[in-house]
């Protein structure tokens, strides 16, 4: 599996044509503890950089946005009842949701992980 990120703060891993999407350990320490999450529905219909799913924290409600274009198999359903999952285990647990590329080519715009790094050391 192949993990990548955006400069938005979402990682995506990717195993064949299937993803698993998430927000980074960076970005749930920018917006605290996390209160509620909204994760896309099964079947919905996700473009690149379109709002995706929502996150609320104590401080705020941030969009979460698809990394690639594809459609959703399955949101996290553990976050409604558990969302601090985003705050204490980001890039594991606290998964938003999983979806089948639908264009593999999207994936060559995004970071690695040490671009990553690069990038949010710089902000």
């Amino acid at each position: 599996m192949t993990r990548y990120f955006t400069k938005d703060h979402e990682w995506i891993e990717v195993d064949g044509d299937a993803a698993t999407v998430g927000i980074t350990d960076y970005a749930q320490s920018q917006l605290g503890d996390v209160v509620f999450v909204e994760v896309p529905d099964a079947g919905r219909q996700l473009s690149q950089g379109g709002e995706a799913a929502v996150v609320e924290s104590v401080k705020a409600a941030s969009d979460v946005y698809a990394p690639v274009s594809g459609t959703v198999t399955e949101g996290n359903a553990a976050l409604s009842d558990t969302p601090d999952l985003v705050n204490t285990s980001p890039e594991a647990d606290g998964w938003f949701f999983k979806l089948t590329l639908s264009n593999r080519s999207e994936l060559d715009g995004l970071m690695d992980e040490g671009a990553y790094k690069e990038y949010v050391s710089g902000l």
